[in-house]
C-alpha cells in the first residue's frame, strides 16, 4: 500500500529521458479527478537526480558549521565606563560588575576593576568645602577638565533651590551642553545674604553671566522686597495694587535705579539688571494661576482639571499651583477645551498661542499681536493682572530673542540629575560627590546604540 502511494509522486520519464509533467492524483467523495503540474517558467516541474544533480549529504559533524552571527565583542574601558554611567552604578557596584565581567573573560586588558575607587578625582580637584557650601574655586579649570572653551557669554548662571538643597549652575544657551554645577549646599537657605556668599566664592564678578532664576530669586539678586509688595517690578514702578489701571495702562514710570529705601528696594543690588533674564517657565505658571483661578469652581472645566489631578489638594487646585509637566498635560487635553464656555476657550486658546508663538522656541512674527490678544482675554475673563502678565504686556523689549533657548527648564533638569548623587551620597555634600557628579556627565565612546539611556546631553 505505501508502495503505490509513492509510486503516485514519482515524476514519470518520457522515452527521450525527459520528465513528463506530473500527473497528482487524489480521492475526491463525489468523484475522481486529477489535477496535470503547469509546465511554466515561474512554476518548475520536480526533476530526478542524476549524476549531474546528486542527492545533497549532511554535514557529518555540525560542530564546524560557519556562524552567521556577528563575532563576540569584548569592552572597552572606554565602553564599560560609559556603561556604568548609563546604569548610574556606584562605585561599589561599578567594581562589583567589572570584577564578574573580568572572571568570565569578557572585557579587554586595559579594563581594572578599582579603577572606580577614584574615578571623581579628576574633577572634585576643582571644588572646596568651607563650612555648608561646596563650591568650584577654579571654573576655567573645571572647563579645561571637560575638554570646552569657556565662553561667558554663551553660558547663563542658574540660582534656585529645591527642599533640600541651594544651587549654583551654569547652563548653556541652546542646551547643546549638559549643566555644570559650581555651589552647591544643603544647609544654607534661599536669602539675600546667602545668595551674596555664592556669588562671591564662584567669583561671579569675573565672568559675569547672565543669571535666570524664578522671581523670588531674581528678587534677592537685585535687592527687592519678598512677598506681595507695592513695587514688585524692577524695570517701573508698576504698582500691583492699582487693579483699576493694570489693563487700561501699559506704560509705567521706568525705575531709573534701585537704591535701597526706595519703592520696596531693600537691599544694594548683587548684579546688573540688564543681566537677568526673565524665565519663560514661571511666566507660564503665573498665567496658568491667574487662568484658574478665574474659572467657576463648579463649572465643568474645573471640575474636569481635578479629575486630571487627583492627588493635588483642593487649596492647590483653587489657587492655580502646579509644575511645568502638570501644564504641559492641561495644554494637550481637548477634553478640557470642549467643556469651557466660549470666554474661558477663546482666553485658554491665547494662553497656548503665546506658550507656542513666544514663550518657546519659535517666535512667531505676529508675537506682539499674540501678546495683545492674551491680555483682553484676560481682562474679559476676570483675571487678575500679575507680575507674569505685567512683563508681558509693559516689557515684552526685554525678552530675549530665543526663549527656548533661555529657559529655566534646563536648570530644573538639574533637579533631578543630581538627586541620583544625593541618593548615592546620602547627604554627603563634599567635592567627591561634584567629582563623581562630573565623571557621569561624561561620554568617552562615541559610537551608537540601539537603545539610549535616559540622558542624552553629554561632554
Amino acid at each position: 500500500m505505501l508502495e503505490k502511494s509513492l509510486d503516485r509522486w514519482c515524476p514519470a520519464v518520457g522515452a527521450d529521458g525527459s520528465a513528463a509533467p506530473i500527473v497528482f492524483q487524489y480521492l475526491n467523495v463525489k468523484g475522481r479527478r486529477a489535477l496535470t503540474y503547469p509546465s511554466t517558467p515561474s512554476s518548475i516541474a520536480p526533476v530526478p537526480h542524476s549524476e549531474t544533480l546528486p542527492v545533497p549529504k549532511p554535514p557529518a559533524n555540525l560542530e564546524y558549521l560557519q556562524s552567521t552571527s556577528a563575532d563576540r565583542h569584548y569592552p572597552s574601558r572606554r565602553e564599560l565606563d560609559d556603561l556604568i554611567r548609563d546604569l548610574q552604578l556606584t562605585k561599589s557596584a561599578a567594581e562589583l560588575l567589572t570584577s564578574r565581567l573580568s572572571e568570565w573573560n569578557l572585557l579587554r586588558d586595559d579594563c581594572k576593576i578599582t579603577a572606580y575607587r577614584r574615578r571623581h578625582l579628576d574633577y572634585s580637584v576643582y571644588f572646596d568645602v568651607i563650612h555648608d557650601l561646596c563650591y568650584c574655586k577654579d571654573v576655567n579649570g573645571l572647563f579645561d577638565a571637560d575638554g570646552i572653551e569657556h565662553d561667558p557669554s554663551q553660558w547663563r548662571l542658574f540660582i534656585d533651590s529645591s527642599t533640600k538643597s541651594l544651587k549654583r549652575v551654569l547652563l548653556h544657551k541652546g542646551n547643546k551642553y549638559p549643566s555644570i554645577p559650581l555651589a552647591y549646599s544643603i544647609q544654607m537657605k534661599e536669602d539675600n545674604e546667602n545668595v551674596k556668599q555664592l556669588l562671591l566664592k564662584i567669583n561671579y564678578a569675573e565672568f559675569n553671566w547672565q543669571l535666570c532664576g524664578d522671581f523670588k530669586m531674581l528678587g534677592f539678586l537685585l535687592g527687592l522686597q519678598g512677598g506681595y509688595t507695592k513695587y514688585s517690578c524692577f524695570l517701573c514702578l508698576w504698582n500691583s495694587r492699582a487693579d483699576g489701571e493694570h489693563y487700561k495702562k501699559i506704560q509705567w514710570l521706568p525705575r531709573k535705579e534701585l537704591m535701597p529705601g526706595k519703592y520696596n528696594v531693600i537691599k544694594e543690588p548683587l548684579v546688573c539688571r540688564e543681566k537677568v533674564l526673565l524665565p519663560p517657565l514661571h511666566i507660564k505658571l503665573g498665567l496658568v494661576k491667574q487662568f484658574v483661578k478665574a474659572l467657576d469652581f463648579e463649572g465643568e472645566a474645573f471640575q474636569e482639571i481635578r479629575a486630571m489631578f487627583p492627588k493635588l489638594s483642593d487649596d492647590k487646585l483653587k489657587g492655580g499651583i502646579f509644575v511645568g509637566p502638570q501644564i504641559t498635560t492641561i495644554l494637550k487635553s481637548r477634553t478640557l477645551e470642549n467643556k469651557m464656555t466660549e470666554t474661558e476657550r477663546k482666553t485658554w486658546q491665547a494662553f497656548r498661542d503665546v506658550v507656542n508663538g513666544f514663550l518657546g522656541n519659535n517666535k512667531d512674527p505676529n508675537y506682539e499681536e499674540i501678546v495683545n490678544t492674551l491680555s483682553t482675554s484676560y481682562q474679559k475673563m476676570g483675571c487678575r493682572m500679575s507680575l507674569e502678565l505685567h512683563f508681558l504686556c509693559s516689557h515684552l523689549d526685554f525678552f530675549q530673542e530665543n526663549l527656548g533657548d533661555f529657559s529655566v527648564e534646563h536648570g530644573e533638569r538639574f533637579h533631578q540629575d543630581i538627586q541620583l548623587m544625593e541618593r548615592l551620597y546620602q547627604g554627603r555634600w563634599d567635592s567627591a560627590m561634584m567629582g563623581d557628579y562630573m565623571w557621569f556627565l561624561i561620554r568617552e565612546d562615541i559610537s551608537g546604540h540601539k537603545r539610549k539611556a535616559r540622558s542624552t546631553v553629554h561632554f
